[in-house]
C-alpha cells in the first residue's frame, strides 16, 4: 500500500497549481450537487465564485437554476 501512496504522490506532484485548483473546484461542486458536466463547466471558470455556487445549493437553488445564474 506505501507504493501505491508513493506512486499517487508522484502523481499529484506532476499536476500544475491550476490544475490541482481546477480539481478541487469540481470535487466541491460535485459534493453540493452539480453533476459531471455542471462541476467541469464551473470549475473551468475563475471568474464562478465557488462559494457562491455552492451556497446556492444549500439554499435550495437547484443544481441545473445555480449552474444558469452561475454561467
Amino acid at each position: 500500500m506505501a507504493a501505491l501512496d508513493t506512486i499517487a504522490h508522484e502523481l499529484d506532484s506532476l499536476q500544475t497549481e491550476e490544475e490541482r485548483v481546477i480539481s478541487w473546484r469540481r470535487s466541491s461542486l460535485l459534493a453540493a450537487g452539480y453533476d459531471q458536466r455542471q462541476a467541469l463547466k464551473l470549475a473551468l471558470r475563475p471568474d464562478v465564485d465557488l462559494h457562491l455556487a455552492v451556497g446556492l445549493g444549500r439554499a435550495g437553488c437547484p443544481p441545473e437554476t445555480a449552474a444558469r445564474i452561475l454561467l
